[in-house]
């Protein structure tokens, strides 16, 4: 095959976003299991966004504290080419961190793919996912078809933090993120030979 028509195939930059930053949160656990999982991809290269990390306030005002709670996380998010969010589910829908979180960022998102992973009770957070796709769609992202969810997530992990029953949620993983590589891999190209302009 020619060098020139060649699938790119070099890693794609992920950033794990890690969704609540409630007290006593359960994401840690999650996110733990699904770096594992990132870092063992071939096709990824993981770096973790915790939303719990920077002061970002609710105003939208541009101050100074606003500029340097941004400082240390949009670059990450610029420079990512996928995404897999991490969320619980608060009342029916995503966390207000995260929210925030996204809101502030607008460029970042567009034209990349995002995967989702949820847990919570009885719904396995499957209703935040959905109002998730939802506002990735308005910001011209593109999220992936198959989700990870855990259901009743804190009587799935032992006290080590370990599944009791990895073989579902790994098969789960492996086919979100291979699509994730897959949409990753052709939005990249297809930037790469027109910009896209929204």
């Amino acid at each position: 095959m020619d060098t020139e028509t060649r699938p790119d195939t070099a890693p794609l930059s992920v950033a794990l976003i890690v969704g609540s930053n409630r007290h006593g949160r359960f994401g840690p656990v999650v996110a733990d299991w699904l770096l594992e999982h990132l870092r063992a991809h071939p096709g990824l290269d993981p770096e973790v966004v915790d939303v719990a990390a920077p002061e970002l306030p609710t105003t939208m005002a541009p101050t100074a504290e606003a500029r340097a709670a941004l400082a240390e996380v949009t670059p990450k998010l610029a420079a990512a080419d996928a995404f897999v969010v991490l969320t619980p589910e608060y009342n029916h829908s995503f966390p207000a961190g995260l929210k925030n979180l996204i809101d502030w960022h607008y460029h970042e998102w567009r034209a990349k793919p995002v995967a989702l992973v949820s847990y919570g009770g009885l719904s396995g957070g499957l209703r935040a996912t959905e109002h998730l796709r939802q506002v990735f769609a308005e910001l011209h992202a593109v999220t992936v078809r198959d989700t990870v969810s855990f259901h009743n997530a804190g009587g799935s992990f032992d006290d080590g933090g370990r599944l009791k029953d990895p073989s579902a949620p790994d098969a789960a993983a492996k086919t979100m993120l291979d699509q994730l590589v897959w949409w990753g891999r052709a939005l990249r190209e297809a930037k790469e030979r027109r910009p896209y302009a929204a």
